[in-house]
């Protein structure tokens, strides 16, 4: 686990090297980034419940229609 001091040298590091008016707009970038990836997960959950309920449902109406 990173202590206070280190911490306090990478941010140190970061201001250094990305200056202190691109702060602002590549924490948005990484956040704006995070959310597309979380909402392309869920995206992707979405569709794989719906697979499986499609095949669920075409299973139930083999199984219905053979009777």
């Amino acid at each position: 686990m990173l202590g206070t001091g280190e911490i306090v040298m990478i941010v140190g590091a970061v201001v250094v090297l990305f200056g202190a008016e691109k702060l602002p707009r590549l924490g948005s970038a990484i956040g704006e980034s995070i959310k597309n990836f979380k909402k392309g997960i869920r995206s992707e959950e979405e569709e794989e419940k719906q697979r499986e309920k499609s095949i669920e449902n075409s299973s139930k109406e083999k199984i219905s229609s053979q009777d």
